[in-house]
C-alpha cells in the first residue's frame, strides 16, 4: 500500500496544471520612499477632539449623530456581513459532518432487472447515515481564504471607524456653516439699523430744508436692499438647519434651534512636517491596506487550485428495502476513503483565474497608494490654507476696523451738514462687506480646523502599519 501511495503522489505532483509565473505590476509606498519623518512632534487628535472647542451645544449634537445616523448604521451591517463571511471561512477547515435520512415507495417494473417476487411489487427503499467530509487543506488555500476574510473584516471595521471620523467631522463644519450664518444674519440686523437711523436723519434734514429728495430715496433704498440681504442671511440659516438635521438623523422639525455661540478665539496649530505615523493613524489608510493584504491572500489561494485537492470522507449507514429491516446489523453500510482531484488540464481555466486575483490585489495595491497620497495631500493642503487663513484675518481685522471708523465719522459729518449722503453710502456698503467677510473668515478657521483633525486621522487608535508588499505573494 506504501509503494503504491507513493507512487500516486509522484505521479499526482508531475501530471499538475502548469502555473504562469507572476510579479506584482503595483508597488506599495511606504513612509521612506514618501519621504516621511519618522519621529513628529505632530500633537495627533484625541477620540473626541471637538470637545476642545469647549461648546456644549456642538458636543449634544455630535453625541445625538453618533447615536442615530443612517451612515453609521450602513457601516455598522456591511462589519456584520464581513464578520459572517470570515466565520463561514473558518467553518471549512473543519470537518463537516450531515446526517441524512430518505424514505421511497415505490413498485418495482416487472419487466427490468428485478426477479420475481420482487418483480410487479410495492416496496419501501429507506435509509438512514451519516456522512465525514474533511478537506484536508495540504497546500493552504483554506488557510488563506480564512486570512482574506479576516483581513477584509478588520478593514470593515476601519471603513466604519472612517464614517465615524467624515460623520463628525460633517456636523462640525455643517455647525460652524451654520453659526457664520448666524453671526452673518446678526450683522447685517445690526446695519439695517444704522441704515434706519441714516434714514431718520436724512428725513429730518430734508423737512428741515437742509437735503434734499434724493438723499431721502437713497437712503429708503440703502434700507431695503440691506433688509433683502437680511432675509437672505434668514434662509441661509434655515438651510444649514436643514442639513444639519439630516446629518443627524432628523427631521428639520425635529432639530431643536441652534443659538449663536460667544467667544471669538479661534483654534491654531499645524504640523510643520508629514510624519510617517499618519499612514496607520488613518482608518482610510488602515483599511486600503488590510484590503490589499487580502488580496494578496486569495492569490495564494488560488494558485493552489493547480495543486491535487484531498478530501477524507466516510459515511455510515443503514440502507434496506422496508422499514422493519432499517436498524438491523444486516442493513448497515459503510465507507471511508480519500477523494483526490487532480487538475491536469482545463483549457487555461486556472490561470486565467489566477491572472483575476493577481489583478485584484494590483488594483487594491493601487488604490492603497492613491489613499496614502490623497492623505498627505489633505494635511498639507489644510495645513497651507490654515497659515495663509491666520495672517488672512489679522489684515481683514484692521480693515474692518478702519472702515467702521470711516462708516461713523462720515454719518457724524452728514448729520452735522459737512458731507453728502453718498460718502455715507459708500462706507455704510463697504462696512457691510467687510463684516460679512469677517465673519466667513472666523467660521472657516474652525472648519479648516475640522479638516485638519479629520485629516489627521480624527482620533483613530491604530498604530502605524507595515507595508502590505510583505505578505503579497507573486
Amino acid at each position: 500500500m506504501k509503494p503504491l501511495l507513493s507512487l500516486l503522489l509522484v505521479l499526482t505532483l508531475s501530471a499538475c496544471a502548469q502555473i504562469d509565473s507572476g510579479q506584482p505590476a503595483v508597488q506599495p509606498l511606504t513612509g521612506q520612499s514618501l519621504a516621511l519623518e519618522e519621529n513628529s512632534n505632530v500633537v495627533w487628535p484625541q477620540a473626541q477632539w471637538w470637545r476642545r472647542y469647549q461648546d456644549s451645544q456642538l458636543d449634544a449634537l455630535i453625541t445625538q449623530a453618533l447615536q442615530s445616523s443612517p451612515t453609521l448604521e450602513s457601516a455598522a451591517a456591511r462589519v456584520r456581513m464581513a464578520q459572517a463571511a470570515a466565520r463561514g471561512a473558518r467553518a471549512v477547515q473543519w470537518p463537516q459532518i450531515n446526517a441524512n435520512y430518505h424514505l421511497t415507495r415505490e413498485r418495482l417494473s416487472e419487466n427490468y432487472i428485478y426477479p420475481p417476487p420482487l418483480g410487479g411489487s410495492f416496496q419501501t427503499d429507506t435509509g438512514l447515515g451519516l456522512q465525514l467530509n474533511f478537506n484536508l487543506d495540504l497546500w493552504g488555500k483554506q488557510r488563506s481564504l480564512v486570512k482574506a476574510a479576516g483581513q477584509r473584516t478588520l478593514a470593515a471595521q476601519a471603513v466604519q471607524q472612517q464614517a465615524r471620523t467624515v460623520l463628525v467631522s460633517a456636523v462640525t463644519q455643517s455647525y460652524f456653516q451654520l453659526q457664520d450664518a448666524l453671526a452673518q444674519s446678526d450683522a447685517i440686523t445690526t446695519i439695517v439699523g444704522k441704515l434706519q437711523k441714516a434714514l431718520d436723519i436724512t428725513r429730518d434734514r430734508y423737512k428741515n430744508g437742509l437735503g434734499i429728495q434724493v438723499d431721502v430715496d437713497q437712503a429708503d433704498s440703502a434700507v431695503s436692499a440691506a433688509q433683502v440681504q437680511l432675509a437672505q442671511a434668514h434662509n441661509n440659516v434655515e438651510l444649514l438647519h436643514h442639513q444639519l438635521a439630516a446629518l443627524l438623523g432628523l427631521s428639520p422639525d425635529q432639530l431643536s434651534t441652534v443659538s449663536a455661540r460667544t467667544g471669538t478665539a479661534l483654534p491654531n496649530g499645524v504640523p510643520e512636517h508629514m510624519p510617517m505615523a499618519l499612514l496607520g493613524r488613518r482608518a482610510d489608510i488602515v483599511a486600503a491596506r488590510l484590503q490589499a493584504e487580502a488580496a494578496g491572500a486569495e492569490v495564494s489561494a488560488a494558485k493552489a487550485d493547480f495543486l491535487p485537492n484531498v478530501n477524507l470522507s466516510a459515511a455510515a449507514s443503514y440502507l434496506s428495502l422496508g422499514l422493519d429491516k432499517l436498524i438491523r446489523s444486516g442493513s448497515a453500510n459503510e465507507s471511508v476513503g480519500p477523494v483526490i482531484t487532480l487538475p491536469i488540464f482545463n483549457g487555461g481555466a486556472l490561470n486565467a483565474q489566477l491572472s483575476g486575483r493577481r489583478a485584484a490585489r494590483d488594483e487594491a495595491v493601487a488604490q492603497y497608494n492613491q489613499t496614502v497620497l490623497g492623505a498627505l495631500r489633505e494635511v498639507a493642503d489644510t495645513s497651507t490654507s490654515i497659515r495663509s487663513l491666520h495672517e488672512q484675518i489679522r489684515h481683514q481685522a484692521a480693515s474692518l476696523k478702519a472702515i467702521t471708523s470711516a462708516y461713523d465719522v462720515a454719518l457724524d459729518r452728514y448729520r452735522e451738514g459737512l458731507g453728502n449722503f453718498v460718502q455715507v453710502l459708500l462706507a455704510q456698503s463697504e462696512v457691510l462687506k467687510q463684516t460679512i467677510q469677517t465673519t466667513d473668515l472666523h467660521a472657516r478657521a474652525y472648519i479648516l480646523d475640522a479638516q485638519l483633525e479629520t485629516a489627521l486621522g480624527g482620533g483613530y487608535g491604530a498604530e502605524p502599519a507595515a507595508s502590505p508588499t510583505a505578505s503579497n505573494p507573486q
